[in-house]
Formats: structure tokens, C-alpha cells, sequence
């Protein structure tokens, strides 16, 4: 009897085991991580910049091919003709010079000279704060450089700004150092109680930020930046030239990092500019982009890499005048880039004759200053504007930072309310959109012509009808099933793709679910997602390219807006093809009722899948979250509150078409929007909504009026606001 009775305890045991086991197999944590331990895809959060880098290498493979045919000075002049032309066309055209309407707010004084605080219009209405610094007792005419800062937001004032500037101005130079727009005193979006940009709340951070800020707008009317600071700089020259201490033989340009590329884009517009020497900014594009991507918004041409235009293009179009690249080696700019670029520019000028007027100073330093550069920089100049004697550098004695403000307050808006970038882009996207509307009036064939360029400036590619897959597992709940799957685009990245099916047979109606988020946004348990597929939905929730799981881990600003507009693309026109990918594949499983496939998107997705709706026929009608009205109304949105990633925009689209126009193109579709947003993120008013609205209304009245609906507030929660227009 002992011994039956332990064999019954050890059976109770492992019974006990058992159930115990089972419970813990029924009660597992779900893990939606599709790409996770999977070798292929183990770089996600890299995906998106590596196929932006794939396309732009090859653009740039195409300039290599190019350059490589030049033999000739011949040859290179025609390149310099054609660069010319190409950056002529991508930033300009330029305003016509008015007059500067110079002052000078007041004088101090150094040792051996005296610096005068001036005040110019480079625009009427825009005005330039900078400093002329002077040497004492000098005759006649002297070299003059004009110095441009970096992103500092004290630009010039900042003491090892000072230091070289000064150190010139030592050696016999006149300098004018000027602030840069959304530095110095020049910030577009002063905050005056926090004395810093509205933007941010440090200082430190807000010309980055104010320059990638102003630029998406500038994107949207398919402008650069740049064309701004350029231009500034073009005037300063003429305010040098102005002066009649100035030999305006003998002018030089010069500045670091952001200053750099200031130089380098001022120097390949300005022929009056005898000598330039950007420093810590020339690289190449292909090592800028194999390492830390583009930068803030200012550094990068409209479709600059579409139309052929690399760092070294900036030099070779001075050629043969003299440059000197400054150089730090454990630069953020790889030194390897600028190597190579210094390289190909010496083999140009060599060719011309002219190897000696190209040089490379390179110091083992990070980004920024060093002695070995400066002296390098101050020897360049006495060289090639004959000013001839000692290139050591001196210590001198810094201004504190406020002794050089041009302004009574320390900051144009509060001192003078002239005109900011956001003035210039608002009037241009009134101009333009006056374009739109009138082609919406007269053009029978605005539908299909905005349809057409709207393909062309978003960079979409159709992508195939069929798609492969890797099924990644699934988790049963209480009525259906989600299934995991990797969607293999033919571009060379995969889509995670979460899809809910109702248990049982029998055909459904889908529905993609695409959110800002990501796709595990809504899938929890008696979430939205769960909502629809109780209601006889299936859901496919997927990940497109730069969201959930194949976020990029880098937060600059614009890191892959600006390159998918640098080579003629968007990351709306990529989300496009992703939606479009989706749609294919649903249609391929059982049980789907494609002819009735929907979806629905929130926020800064909303773009992307009006474009899908409007490019393709898959998709029957939609649902938008919070979308925005236009992009005319961003536009005319100061402090518009889109995220400075530019992933919900399309750089040139108001040359062509607004988003209202896309819904326009979608008719006879069934589209509900719920809760439009304006260009600050609020809710629009039922006013603006009308107004930017009217177009498309116009077009659903002529086909089906019920159609196109517009909810502006509900009090249902989300799951139920999206079965009710889902379901009519």
C-alpha cells in the first residue's frame, strides 16, 4: 500500500507539473517584435537611412562617372557652366539688390582698432546685425574678409569666434562678421520673457532647431535656405564694397562649421570673393552619409543630390581661385570625405594650371578650432590678399558677448520688427497656391496633372502587385488570432506587419490601421484594433518604413526628410509604396473581401495614405485622424507644430498641388475626416475647413456628395468612431 501510494503522489506531482506547464504556455507574454533575432533584418533602426543611402549612391556614382570624363580645362569649364546652372536654378532666383540702408548703432574700441556695430537690409525689411572691425592707422585700401559663424547662438560674439577674427583684425585685416539667420541677434522665434527661441528652452539648442524649423517650410514651396544665408552674404560683400577702406580687389570669405558651409555656398555664388577658407565643413556626401546623415536644414540643397551637386562642386566652381579646406581629423565630417573631395578638387586645378591655389589644412583635433588651423587660415589670407607678415597667433583680449550687440534689446524682433524667413515663405506660398487655384478653375485636366506631379515630387514608386513574406508566428485570443508577417518590398527593406483575423470561415472586409506609433499602437486587448475585428474586420496594422520597429535611433532634425528630398524623394512617397505593399498583400489571403479593403491613419500619417488613396485604386475609402487641412495652412502657420522630422511633407508640393487637391483626386472614394487639424495641431475651425475644403467638396458634388464627410467632434472613443464610418 506505501508503495502505491507514492506512485499516486508522484503522478499527482507531475500532473500538478502539467496543468502548472500549460498554464504557463496559455499565459505567455506576447512579443510583437518582428524583426527581433532575425540576422537578415538586425540593423531596423538604420532600414530607412541605408535605403535612402543606397539611391543616393548611386546619383553620386553617376557624378563620379561624369567627372572622370573631364580631361580639359575645357572640359572643366563647361562643368562650372553647367554646376552653375544647376545651383542657379535650385536656390535663386535671387531678389533684386536694393538699397542696403546701412547704420551704424554705435562704436567701440580694441587695442589697435575700433569696432563699428552695423545694421543692413539685405532685403527690404530683412536685416543683417553684424560687426566691421577696423584696424587703426590704416592708408589707403586694405583686404577685407567677411566672416560667417557657425551654430552658435551668441554667432560671432562667442570667444573663440572672437579669437580669430580678432587675430585678423590684428594682422591688418577688416573684418565683418555677421549673424546668421536664427542666431545672434537674429533669432526668427524670440522668446522675450525667456530671452531665447520660442522654440526651445535652451539656447544652446535653437539655431539647429530654427534653421530645420524655417526650412521645412521653405521645402514645401521647393526652396533651400541656404538661398537666404547666400544672400545676406552677397550683400555683406556689397556692404564691404561699400566702404572706402575696402580693396575690393583683395576680398576674402572664411568660416567654421556652420560658418563652413556658409563659405563654401557663398564662395561658389560670389566671384568678387578673392579667397575662401571653409572650415570643419567639406566632406562628401557619400561619407557624410555613411556616418552621422545630413544635418540641420540650411545644408541641404532642394533635390541638390537629384541634380548632381556635391561638396566638391562648391570648390570647383571658384576654380582656379584660391581655397584653403580646414580640416580636423576626428571631425564629425569624415576626414576621409575630405580627403577625397581635396583630392578631386586638386586634379581640377591642377589641370588649370593653378595646383598652388588649392590647400588642405589638417589638424588631429574634434570639431572645431585649432591653433594649427588658424595660423594656417590667417597665412592663406596675407598670401592671397597680399598682406604679407606674421601668421602666429596672438592672444587677445575677448569682448564680453553683449558688448557686441548691434540692437538696444539684443535681438532684432524686439528692436526693429523687421521680417523674418517665415514672411518671405508665407508670401511665396500665397503666390503659389493663387497658381493652384486657378488651375483648379480652369484646367479640365487638373486632376490628372496634379495627380502626375504629385507622383513625381513625393518620389513615389509604384511598387509590384505580388509581394513576398516571412510569416513570424501568431497569438490566439479570445475570438481571433494575430499573425505576424515580414513584408518583402522589392526596395530592399521589409514592412512588420501585425494582422488580426476573426476566428472562424466566412469573408471579410479589411482594414489597415496605420499609426504614428507604430503597429502595436491599438493592438492591445480591447483596443481599437480588437474593436474592429469583433465587429468582422480583419486589421492589418503594419509598420511602415521610419515607424515602430524600424524607427530611426537618430533624433537630428530632418535626418531623412532632407535626404529623401535631396534625392528627389519623400518619406511620404516611400510611406505611400509601404500602404500600397499592404494593400497588395491582403489581397492575396483567404478569406479577404478586397473590393471592400479601408484604412485608416492618424496624424503625420495622414499624408502618406491620401496619397495612396489618390495614386492608387486598391484602396476603396479611408478614414483620417486628426489630419491636416493643407499644407498651404502649415505654411501660413508661424509656429506650426509638425515635427521637424519633414516625414509628413513633400519638398515642392505647393508648386503643384495641396492635400486638399489629392482628396479631390480620390473621388467618387468614401473619405471621412475626424477632427481636422490646422497647422499648430489644434483643431481646425469649421471656418478654415470650409475654405480649404471647397475644392474637393466641389468635385464629390459633381460625383457623390455623401462621400466626403467631415467630423470636426465626436464623443465616441476611437474604437467606436472607426466602426461607425467604417461600417455605413
Amino acid at each position: 500500500m506505501k508503495i502505491i501510494s507514492f506512485y499516486i503522489q508522484i503522478i499527482c506531482v507531475f500532473l500538478l507539473l502539467q496543468t502548472t506547464n500549460n498554464k504557463d504556455v496559455n499565459a505567455q507574454k506576447e512579443n510583437f517584435k518582428i524583426l527581433e533575432d532575425w540576422v537578415e533584418w538586425s540593423n531596423p533602426e538604420n532600414m530607412l537611412q541605408l535605403y535612402l543611402n543606397k539611391q543616393a549612391y548611386n546619383l553620386l556614382d553617376k557624378r563620379t562617372d561624369a567627372i572622370t570624363q573631364l580631361k580639359t580645362a575645357q572640359d572643366w569649364q563647361s562643368r562650372q557652366q553647367k554646376v552653375k546652372d544647376i545651383l542657379k536654378n535650385i536656390v535663386g532666383p535671387f531678389p533684386v539688390k536694393t538699397p542696403l540702408n546701412p547704420k551704424v548703432t554705435g562704436i567701440i574700441y580694441g587695442e589697435g582698432f575700433r569696432v563699428e556695430k552695423i545694421l543692413y537690409e539685405s532685403i527690404p525689411g530683412l536685416y543683417v546685425t553684424g560687426c566691421l572691425f577696423i584696424p587703426n592707422r590704416i592708408i589707403g585700401k586694405h583686404p577685407a574678409i567677411l566672416n560667417v559663424s557657425g551654430h552658435s547662438a551668441q554667432s560671432f560674439r562667442r570667444d573663440f569666434y572672437q579669437n580669430v577674427i580678432l587675430n585678423l583684425v590684428k594682422k591688418g585685416f577688416i573684418v565683418l562678421s555677421i549673424d546668421p539667420i536664427g542666431q545672434g541677434e537674429r533669432l526668427q522665434y524670440f522668446n522675450p520673457q525667456e530671452k531665447t527661441s520660442v522654440l526651445f528652452g535652451s539656447p544652446i539648442k535653437s539655431s539647429v532647431e530654427e534653421h530645420s524649423y524655417v526650412t521645412n517650410q521653405c521645402l514645401l514651396t521647393g526652396n533651400s535656405l541656404i538661398k537666404y544665408f547666400i544672400w545676406d552674404g552677397i550683400r555683406g560683400i556689397d556692404y564691404l564694397l561699400s566702404r572706402e577702406e575696402v580693396d575690393p580687389e583683395r576680398i576674402g570669405l572664411t568660416g567654421l562649421s556652420g560658418g563652413g558651409t556658409q563659405t563654401a555656398f557663398i564662395g561658389a555664388f560670389d566671384e568678387r570673393i578673392v579667397a575662401a577658407a571653409p572650415s570643419c565643413y567639406i566632406t562628401s556626401y557619400k561619407r557624410l552619409l555613411e556616418s552621422v546623415g545630413t544635418q540641420d536644414g540650411e545644408q541641404n540643397l532642394y533635390h541638390g543630390l537629384e541634380m548632381g551637386v556635391d561638396h566638391a562642386d562648391l570648390i570647383e566652381v571658384r576654380m582656379p581661385k584660391p581655397t584653403l579646406i580646414v580640416s580636423t581629423t576626428r571631425d564629425f565630417f569624415s576626414i576621409q570625405g575630405t580627403r577625397e573631395t581635396f583630392e578631386e578638387v586638386s586634379n581640377a586645378y591642377k589641370i588649370f594650371g593653378k595646383e598652388e591655389n588649392i590647400k588642405m589644412s589638417e589638424a588631429d583635433y574634434e570639431h572645431g578650432f585649432m591653433q594649427k588651423n588658424n595660423e594656417a587660415t590667417y597665412a592663406f589670407f596675407q598670401k592671397e590678399l597680399k598682406l604679407p607678415g606674421s601668421a602666429t597667433e596672438e592672444k587677445v583680449k575677448i569682448f564680453p558677448e553683449n558688448e557686441l550687440n548691434v540692437t538696444p534689446t539684443g535681438q532684432l524682433s524686439t528692436s526693429y520688427k523687421g521680417k523674418t524667413v517665415f514672411d518671405f515663405n508665407k508670401s511665396e506660398a500665397d503666390s503659389l497656391i493663387k497658381r493652384i487655384e486657378q488651375s483648379r478653375r480652369n484646367s479640365s485636366s487638373h486632376l490628372e496633372i496634379v495627380k502626375q506631379k504629385a507622383i513625381k515630387l513625393s518620389g513615389y514608386m509604384k511598387p509590384k502587385s505580388s509581394i513576398n513574406f516571412v510569416f513570424r508566428g501568431s497569438y490566439q485570443r479570445d475570438g481571433y488570432s494575430v499573425k505576424m508577417y515580414a513584408l518583402e518590398t522589392d526596395e530592399d527593406y521589409v514592412i512588420p506587419l501585425l494582422i488580426a483575423i476573426p476566428d472562424g470561415e466566412g469573408e471579410h472586409p479589411p482594414v489597415i490601421y496605420i499609426h504614428p506609433d507604430g503597429k502595436e499602437e491599438g493592438i492591445a486587448v480591447g483596443g481599437p484594433v480588437e474593436k474592429l475585428v469583433k465587429q468582422g474586420f480583419i486589421v492589418a496594422a503594419p509598420d511602415l518604413l521610419g515607424i515602430g520597429e524600424t524607427s530611426s535611433l537618430r533624433d537630428y532634425p530632418g535626418s531623412h526628410g532632407y535626404e529623401a528630398q535631396l534625392i528627389g524623394r519623400s518619406i511620404v512617397g516611400i510611406q505611400t509604396a509601404d500602404i500600397i505593399n499592404v494593400a497588395n498583400f491582403l489581397k492575396g489571403i483567404p478569406n479577404v473581401k478586397a473590393d471592400f479593403m479601408q484604412a485608416v491613419a492618424f496624424g503625420e500619417l495622414c499624408p502618406a495614405l491620401l496619397h495612396a488613396i489618390a495614386f492608387d485604386p486598391i484602396i476603396k475609402g479611408a478614414v483620417f485622424i486628426q489630419a491636416p487641412v493643407s499644407y498651404y495652412n502649415i505654411m501660413q502657420s508661424k509656429l506650426y507644430d509638425y515635427s521637424l522630422s519633414f516625414n509628413w511633407g513633400v519638398a515642392g508640393a505647393l508648386t503643384a498641388y495641396d492635400l486638399p487637391d489629392l482628396v479631390a483626386c480620390a473621388a467618387p472614394k468614401r473619405l471621412t475626416f475626424v477632427g481636422m487639424s490646422n497647422g499648430q495641431k489644434k483643431p481646425a475651425s469649421e471656418e478654415l475647413i470650409i475654405d480649404q475644403m471647397a475644392y474637393p467638396r466641389s468635385v464629390y458634388d459633381k460625383s457623390n456628395p455623401g462621400n466626403l464627410n467631415m467630423i470636426r467632434t465626436t464623443g465616441n472613443e476611437i474604437g467606436q468612431l472607426l466602426i461607425d464610418c467604417l461600417m455605413k
